[in-house]
């Protein structure tokens, strides 16, 4: 059963930017929107919620639901317009000691996966922004992510040992012999274990991990398994400017690792701090060991399969956080599990394997631990730097890693006198004449007109008609 007024505090605090929950007014029924919102969350890992009766530009205030029977025959009926049907499970609540109803829509099994909208043939993706009708790539994604990825495995067309970094592997056969020399370390000669650790296949040719984590151009083959990184035009900057620090990086993942550092260096703004001791010291916007972490999971997890060949990393440093986001979303753990749980999941499992033991040519630091410690490392860097904890957000095919830069705003609600109050609930049910709320509601016209312009200032509520047709008024969209 799902805590609503824990749900409801937390969509107030963060300003209501969660993807496993949308709010929806419903007092004029069910919205169109419905319909889209019900596929995204059966396609979004885990499901999701979807509270009718809030409204989301006044703080996520209740508003007086018209007939709540009525709206549970439809979420029935709704549910069975989708292949497969969508699970769910309606409830009644409270918030503010105003009725709601709360909607748990269950995840689609992954081997029906995408949910469709049976009447069209639309599947739709869950995102921050909204929900959006799913690509022939993305819908492609779900279809191959029924069978176990094994597409780091591939022999790469056309390569051959000469493609592999003589400096990295020299480095990667060291490290194997030192620390497993018993097991995969064990085998004297270098060709065959190489040709056991994966790097190698039976042929004697290069895979897709072995290339991607020690091949001297790995770009040549998959050109846009790279990093496309840039920063947001600071306030300052003139009007053409559209991004500072713009880069594609290219190269193996450990030299990729070591330039997306180099990047940050360069990019992430330096403050000046006094520590408890008195001593003085340079403090990054974003500590750099999260970021490592972040970069270094983004290049090991993301997606290898056909229909993300076409995608890169993609790393945005906006003014007040930094989102990182790789195709391919999580693979045999949850978002709520994410550095809790010592669970060490791979999607690549070869490559990780192979990442183990592959060194940074600039510092000889290993690439990844594969022990599960990598997140648990970014919370207490940002809980030292006095940051917010990161957001994850799994969207199936695409997963994303966001740090802020301080503690977001909560919810502001507009503050409503008692007469606008009065109208923007009345607006709830749809678009409303002046004379109609005159005699609904016992007010004056110039007080409701008063109202009414106050309400279209604090941009809760639009006018229409004019011109021969006649002026209603009705609320803004979310």
């Amino acid at each position: 059963m799902i805590d609503v007024s824990e749900l409801v505090s937390d969509l107030r605090a963060s300003g209501g930017d969660r993807i496993d929950v949308e709010v929806k007014s419903a007092a004029g029924g069910l919205p169109q929107s419905l319909t889209s919102t019900l596929s995204a969350l059966a396609n979004l890992p885990g499901g999701g919620a979807i509270i009718l009766g809030l409204d989301e530009r006044t703080g996520f205030r209740p508003v007086p639901l018209g007939d709540p029977h009525c709206l549970k025959q439809g979420l029935g009926t709704k549910a069975r317009a989708f292949t497969p049907p969508i699970r769910m499970a309606v409830e009644d609540a409270t918030v503010d000691g105003e009725p709601v109803i709360v909607v748990r829509v269950h995840e689609c099994d992954r081997s029906a996966k995408p949910c469709r909208v049976s009447a069209t043939g639309t599947a739709y993706l869950r995102s921050y922004d909204g929900d959006f009708p799913m690509s022939e790539l993305e819908e492609q994604a779900f279809l191959t992510s029924r069978c176990p990825p094994l597409f780091d495995r591939a022999p790469v067309v056309g390569a051959n040992q000469t493609d592999l970094d003589s400096d990295l592997v020299r480095e990667f056969l060291r490290s194997v012999r030192e620390r497993d020399p018993r097991g995969l370390g064990r085998f004297a000669d270098d060709g065959e274990l190489l040709l056991r650790a994966g790097v190698l296949d039976s042929d004697h040719r290069p895979t897709v991990a072995g290339i991607l984590a020690m091949g001297v151009h790995p770009q040549q083959w998959f050109p846009r398994f790279v990093i496309q990184i840039s920063a947001e035009p600071q306030p300052g900057d003139p009007a053409e400017i559209r991004a500072r620090n713009q880069a594609t990086i290219t190269g193996p993942i450990p030299r990729m690792l070591d330039e997306a550092l180099s990047w940050a260096r360069r990019t992430f703004a330096t403050s000046i701090a006094t520590a408890a001791d008195g001593t003085v010291h340079d403090r990054m916007e974003y500590p750099l060991v999260a970021f490592r972490e972040l970069i270094g999971n983004a290049l090991v997890h993301r997606d290898l399969d056909h229909w993300s060949t076409g995608m890169a990393i993609e790393v945005r440093l906006r003014r007040d956080r930094l989102v990182i986001t790789n195709p391919g979303g999580l693979y045999g753990i949850t978002v709520d599990r994410l550095g809790r749980d010592a669970v060490t999941s791979a999607r690549n499992a070869r490559l990780v394997a192979i990442c183990q033991h592959v060194r940074s040519p600039d510092t000889g630091a290993r690439v990844i631990e594969a022990l599960a410690t990598g997140l648990p490392i970014v919370a207490e860097s940002l809980e030292r730097a006095t940051l917010p904890p990161a957001h994850y957000v799994d969207a199936g095919i695409r997963f994303t890693a966001v740090l802020y830069h301080s503690a977001r705003e909560p919810v502001r609600t507009p503050k409503l006198n008692v007469t606008e109050q009065k109208i923007y609930d009345a607006l709830a049910a749809g678009s409303i004449t002046v004379q109609e709320l005159e005699s609904s509601l016992d007010l004056s016209a110039p007080n409701i007109r008063k109202a009414l312009r106050a309400l279209r200032a604090s941009n809760l509520v639009v006018q229409e008609g004019g011109r021969g047709k006649p002026t209603t008024y009705r609320h803004v969209p979310s």
